[in-house]
């Protein structure tokens, strides 16, 4: 009798072998050397000096870097909760009314994904400008009283960063969601009309329930992109005014690149890749155990 392929047990890793070794030379050793490097105070040039857990223990007493990481949870609110919400709203009413053009649709929602986000940002930046398109549409409604310097604002700059990343991950979110909505089996939904169910209603017992496991990934995908967005921080606002809108990406790079803190900047990256872990292990499990 022939044993099946893979036996004995140490055959199957072989199996397995090449493709770990690619995975460990290009996450998991860069990744050890950022935890290495986060237990020094180094500068990347001279030698450096132990520092134990100093550098993690930075991170909460500098109130810089714990706003850096607040406006990082902030984000994920106009990342993935409001997209959340809108994507749901557009799905939905796709779905139900059957829109002629769908696929259409669909590509130009998810257009933004394709485009980089610095020329997103650059776009933004343009629209955000005093003399930019944003405030010339407030002044022809005349509304001048709101108009002002978007991302040079204390209290809007964050917000305004946000809602470019809403605007970007919306589109991402609705075809996610549009593709679980057309996998649903259309007697769920006459079986709900018959026990006399209405839109609303029949949304939140069928449609809701029917698409969590594209919500998970959804909210995956954008919280990730919410804790490591770096390219349009840097491009907009560099994390100004002030540091109202520094987040940890542009912190690393900052610390490191422009203070040579890169013991400083490993921990920081470091934290945030436990931080997104975190978020995505949470969600995930939270999907899991509603879809049993």
């Amino acid at each position: 009798m022939t044993s099946p392929p893979g036996e004995p047990r140490r055959v199957a890793y072989l199996y397995i072998l090449p493709a770990f070794a690619i995975y460990a030379a290009f996450l998991l050793w860069p990744i050890g050397r950022a935890v290495q490097f986060s237990l020094y105070d180094w500068d990347g040039l001279s030698v450096g000096t132990w520092a134990g857990l100093d550098n993690y223990l930075a991170i909460v007493a500098d109130e810089g870097l714990r706003g850096a990481f607040g406006h990082a949870l902030v984000l994920i609110v106009f990342y993935s909760v409001f997209p959340l919400v809108i994507g749901l709203a557009l799905a939905a009413i796709l779905n139900h009314a059957k829109v002629r053009g769908l696929a259409f649709f669909r590509t130009v929602v998810f257009l933004p994904q394709v485009i980089a986000m610095v020329v997103v940002a650059v776009v933004w930046r343009r629209v955000y400008a005093p003399d930019g398109s944003l405030n010339s549409l407030l002044s022809a409604l005349g509304l001048d009283a709101l108009t002002r310097g978007w991302l040079g604002d204390y209290a809007f700059a964050l917000p305004a960063v946000g809602v470019v990343g809403t605007w970007f991950e919306t589109g991402l979110v609705t075809v996610l969601l549009l593709a679980g909505m057309s996998r649903v089996p259309a007697d769920l939904y006459e079986a709900a009309r018959l026990d006399g169910a209405g839109a609303v209603r029949e949304f939140f017992s069928v449609t809701l329930p029917s698409v969590r496991a594209e919500i998970a990934v959804a909210l995956t995908l954008t919280m990730i992109a919410a804790l490591r967005t770096f390219d349009l921080v840097y491009v907009t606002t560099r994390g100004g005014p002030g540091e109202s809108t520094s987040v940890p990406s542009y912190e690393v790079y900052h610390r490191a690149f422009g203070l040579g803190q890169v013991g400083s900047a490993a921990a920081i990256g470091v934290t945030l890749t436990v931080l997104i872990f975190v978020v995505s292990f949470g969600v995930n499990r939270f999907a899991d155990r509603r879809l049993t």
